[in-house]
């Protein structure tokens, strides 16, 4: 089939969001935290004065550390959005899974497997991703991916569909489901920033029509 062929030469697939990111991980619960307090520096400066004016220097004043303490884990500014870009992905994908995994009164099944309607993993995908744009530092910038890329869709996508598949009776393997995701985030991507221009709080009904179009294309 041709998308399926098409979906396959999508690139790239799994793997770090793209960018230089993390030089090295940290092992020591010390260095886990001075890790986040760089990159809660980072997001706090990209509120205040943009990804134009970010620096390693500003970063390391803000989280009160040695510059020495940022090199060692980031090479650049835009190591450091990428992590933090990977940051917030990883904990957008919790909030879902945790929403999904809510008892029958809440969005999901209260078991965190097996199969969900459609209609409750669109409104918990859309909501969470709203949420955090209320909510995070930096987020209005650096959601998932760092200005002006386009490659981080295709990381969420994928990241997306290895947590969703199950839910959805599909397989993650499959070359059409992924280039079902592949659309259907770009799409979303393209009308949650149009709700944001409209409204900075995002405008209600532009918000409504893309939970719409997503079921709409995904009940296929």
């Amino acid at each position: 089939m041709t998308l399926g062929r098409s979906a396959a030469r999508l690139a790239p697939k799994g793997g770090a969001v793209t960018g230089q990111g993390l030089r090295r991980a940290p092992v020591q619960q010390r260095s886990t935290e001075r890790l986040g307090r760089i990159l809660d520096a980072c997001a706090a400066l990209l509120d205040d004065a943009g990804y134009e004016s970010l620096s390693t220097r500003a970063v390391a004043v803000r989280a009160g550390v040695p510059i020495g303490s940022v090199y060692r884990f980031f090479s650049n500014k835009r190591a450091m959005a990428d992590a933090l870009a990977q940051r917030n992905l990883d904990r957008y994908l919790e909030r879902v899974t945790a929403r999904l995994a809510e008892p029958a009164g809440g969005a999901g099944t209260g078991s965190g497997v097996g199969p969900l309607p459609l209609d409750v993993v669109v409104e918990v995908v859309v909501d969470e991703y709203i949420a955090m744009k209320g909510a995070t530092p930096g987020f209005e910038l650096v959601d998932f991916g760092v200005p002006g890329e386009s490659e981080p869709n295709l990381h969420v996508a994928d990241r997306l569909l290895e947590l969703l598949a199950g839910r959805l009776g599909l397989d993650p393997a499959d070359a059409y489901a992924r280039l079902t995701f592949v659309i259907s985030v770009e799409a979303a991507d393209a009308l949650l920033q149009l709700a944001f221009r409209t409204d900075p709080a995002g405008d209600p009904a532009v918000i409504a029509e893309t939970k719409r179009l997503l079921r709409a294309y995904l009940a296929r």
